[in-house]
């Protein structure tokens, strides 16, 4: 889906960003111009940075049971 229409930039692309390093949405606008321009697109943006962010902390290896 599109999120920022005016530089025609997916969430897909976004995610991409993210898993190739963008941690901020300073890194996200100088990589793919997102909410550069009239900026309704920022908040959705930054839901999905804030999203794949949780998902990244959160491993399989969370779940393990500690045996000690």
């Amino acid at each position: 889906m599109y999120v920022c229409v005016c530089r025609a930039v997916t969430d897909s692309q976004i995610r991409d960003a993210i898993c190739d390093g963008a941690c901020s949405m300073r890194e996200l606008r100088q990589r793919l111009g997102v909410a550069s321009e009239c900026g309704r697109c920022s908040q959705c943006a930054l839901g999905i940075l804030r999203g794949q962010q949780q998902t990244s902390v959160q491993s399989p290896s969370d779940n393990a049971v500690a045996y000690g």
